[in-house]
């Protein structure tokens, strides 16, 4: 177990002031917790760092748990308590039943959905058999208070649907061993709940992009795009380019995180009573995303098409209406200022390195 010493890096976007923060306004949305106790699984990596950072600026207390196989401990705010362990250990599950937690974040994943293909053994494993590991250990302490936040996924649940902006309650279709992991844990989730009493939530996220997200193995295309244009690449879009996704900015994911731990639910019910949308609404195409990329960077870097990837989803985009109507939650990141505060971070990040070399 390590105490974190170091000073934070730079804040991208603007900071979610408790007074300011969506849906503090709305007096359905009662505070269960003021000050929460918080375990973030996966909490060194892209997203997880993030929701860290929201919970650390709240004033609650953080422990960490992550493997560092893609974290990195640079992304972690000072004064927060690291452990370097795997969810599937047993040592990660006496960390969950003897932690007296308030909130479980959960975001420690096999995130690589190509890898799921190749490996869907190993993906169950980490990804259905380590979210077990934690759900039964949160059962044997006994702490029926906790409040478990697992981090799923929008467009690889749903598949490729002709029903945009695409609501919870959409017939499920996922077209990978990763889609198909992510939708296993939410039915484990409501059986925690309804049989053991749990508290539990799923939060089915968009396409999430912003500073600190890894341009290289299964990445996203926007960070992927950044470090092409600030290296002089050309530009490479699959097929026509008029794919559309919901890019949500990795902020605005960690808000939704700390709002779905601080704000009573309804009663745990069928999939989906406790699920929500995290996403924009607004479907941006691969071309549009580049033209806002080019942009950001002020240059006009070429943009080469090659064929079009196999099993790819056309279109997605997720209707977000019920985390707004329960959690408070709406995104306030545009695509443009979000697509402009994370080229920035690259770029910084970059000549960071370059300083340093």
């Amino acid at each position: 177990m390590l105490l974190i010493p170091q000073t934070a890096d730079t804040t991208y976007g603007v900071p979610y002031a408790d007074a300011e923060s969506p849906g503090n306004s709305d007096q359905s949305a009662t505070l269960i917790h003021m000050h929460p106790s918080v375990l973030v699984t996966g909490g060194a990596g892209f997203i997880g760092s993030h929701v860290v950072r929201r919970f650390v600026d709240h004033g609650s207390s953080v422990t960490i748990l992550d493997d560092l196989s893609s974290g990195k401990l640079a992304n972690l705010p000072e004064g927060v308590t690291f452990v370097e362990d795997d969810i599937r250990s047993t040592s990660a599950a006496r960390l969950v039943r003897e932690g007296a937690f308030d909130v479980i974040c959960h975001l420690a994943a096999q995130i690589d959905v190509r890898k799921s293909v190749e490996d869907p053994a190993y993906d169950v494993a980490v990804n259905i058999g380590g979210s077990l590991n934690l759900l039964e250990a949160m059962r044997q302490s006994g702490k029926k208070t906790t409040r478990f936040i697992f981090s799923s996924t929008g467009g690889a649940l749903y598949g490729d649907v002709e029903t945009l902006p695409t609501p919870e309650d959409f017939p499920k279709d996922p077209q990978s061993p990763y889609g198909n992991a992510k939708l296993s844990v939410e039915l484990y989730l409501g059986y925690y709940a309804r049989v053991h009493g749990l508290d539990t939530v799923a939060l089915r996220y968009g396409n999430v992009y912003g500073p600190r997200q890894d341009s290289h193995g299964e990445a996203g295309v926007v960070a992927i795009f950044c470090e092409r244009v600030l290296a002089g690449r050309k530009l490479t879009v699959f097929g026509d380019g008029m794919q559309t996704r919901d890019y949500v900015y990795v902020a605005d994911v960690a808000n939704a995180n700390f709002l779905a731990a601080t704000r009573s639910l309804p009663p745990a019910g069928p999939l989906d009573s406790r699920s929500f949308n995290i996403g924009t609404g607004v479907e941006t195409t691969v071309v549009e995303l580049a033209e806002l990329i080019r942009d950001a960077s002020g240059t006009m870097p070429v943009i080469e098409h090659a064929p079009e990837r196999a099993g790819e989803v056309r279109r997605s985009v997720l209707l977000a209406s019920k985390a707004k109507r329960v959690l408070g939650w709406t995104p306030r990141m545009s695509i443009a200022d979000g697509i402009g505060e994370t080229f920035r971070w690259f770029a910084d990040e970059r000549d960071s390195v370059a300083s340093t070399t």
